[in-house]
């Protein structure tokens, strides 16, 4: 990791533990096996939903957006608050919104991954 998404963690410390991982060229964002924002080129997005949207919204905060098949595709991301890098009160608040807002998709945490279980597969995979 590199840049912003190696600031996160500290970023958020007082939302607790928060892990950054390289995923499709940018890094997901992951708080309690949950997804709750993105990094795509040095750009930090957070998730929403129906519930949270009105406090990005009132910011004119954009969603994030990318290009398939000559289509834009937009995501269930918006870009976070710029003040909220130097504040950690209000990263807190705002990590706690995109927290809530992957409870509510249903979303299934992710298990973490360790040396040990990534060891397991490739023996698995071995012939």
């Amino acid at each position: 990791m590199a840049g912003l998404a190696d600031s996160l963690p500290e970023v958020f410390e007082r939302l607790g533990r928060v892990q950054a991982r390289r995923m499709f060229g940018g890094h997901g964002l992951f708080h309690e096996g949950r997804m709750i924002g993105l990094v795509v080129r040095e750009t930090l997005y957070l998730k929403v939903d129906a519930e949270s949207a009105p406090h990005f919204d009132a910011l004119n905060a954009p969603a994030f957006s990318y290009e398939r098949q000559g289509k834009t595709m937009q995501m269930s991301y918006r870009e976070a608050p710029a003040d909220l890098f130097d504040d950690r009160d209000l990263a807190a608040l705002w990590g706690r919104r995109a927290w809530e807002a992957a409870m509510r998709s249903g979303q299934a945490p992710k298990p973490r991954r360790t040396t040990a279980s990534a060891a397991a597969r490739k023996t698995r995979k071995a012939p």
